[in-house]
């Protein structure tokens, strides 16, 4: 097995981790079976690649051993985003499902604890071909048996078919839409294409957006946390006032 270091992972804030974290709890409480996760989207850009790798290192920090299979064998620009770093030259995906290196010579442990990453290796110019063989399956029921959860991050299933070959293999598939761009319709085309498939979507994830566009910020400051500024609270105790109090 071989080293790389993840020098550039972006924070989120705190509305951002929140929603991480009820993703990932959603995953877990899906059920022991649950394995093999295949994240894709409708169209690039969607942020699809961030999320994969947030939800692959969360849940790895909650003690699961994780392993990331960077499936984009087209375009992926994972390595270069978050700044990966090995010694040597990488062996990815495409090399060992192209039969040139067995599956140890290309998995990455990283520098966060519980968190593996196959590289793509190279890019393919018709990966289909190796995407829809037994081997493809073979390999991701393998990693399932050393693994408690395999993350795999496919291209957007709205633009080349190799999402939908991949999610053959898998157990679920999460879509990943932009808020207020992605089109119903494309929405509706995807999910038919991984369900022809044979794979369950399990939800969708609306990214990138913001408080005021879902006015969160009224919720959070007036209803949820309202109580903490009521006139039957004090401040220096946090107790209700007595009618007494009140009275004052």
């Amino acid at each position: 097995m071989r080293k790389a270091s993840i020098t550039h992972l972006e924070e989120m804030d705190y509305s951002g981790v929140e929603a991480l974290n009820t993703i990932c709890s959603n995953l877990i409480f899906s059920g022991r079976d649950l394995k093999k996760i295949v994240i894709t989207s409708c169209t690039a850009g969607e942020g699809k690649s961030f999320l994969t790798m947030h939800i692959a290192q969360n849940l790895a920090q909650r003690g699961n051993r994780v392993i990331l299979v960077d499936a984009d064998l087209r375009r992926s620009f994972t390595i270069r985003r978050y700044g990966l770093e090995t010694t040597g030259e990488w062996q990815g995906l495409a090399h060992y499902l192209a039969g040139y290196d067995d599956l140890d010579d290309v998995i990455y442990s990283t520098n966060y604890e519980n968190l593996y990453f196959i590289p793509t290796g190279r890019d393919v110019a018709n990966p289909v071909q190796l995407l829809d063989s037994e081997h493809f399956g073979d390999m991701l029921d393998a990693l399932a048996d050393h693994f408690n959860y395999v993350i795999v991050d496919a291209p957007p299933v709205g633009l080349v078919i190799d999402a939908a070959e991949i999610a053959k293999a898998c157990d679920g598939t999460v879509l990943v839409i932009e808020y207020n761009k992605t089109r119903r319709r494309d929405i509706i085309e995807a999910q038919k294409q991984i369900t022809n498939a044979g794979c369950p979507v399990l939800g969708c994830i609306i990214n990138k957006v913001t408080f005021d566009s879902l006015s969160a910020k009224k919720y959070y400051n007036r209803s949820y946390y309202s109580h903490y500024n009521n006139e039957y609270y004090r401040r220096d105790s946090g107790k209700k006032s007595s009618k007494k109090d009140k009275a004052r």
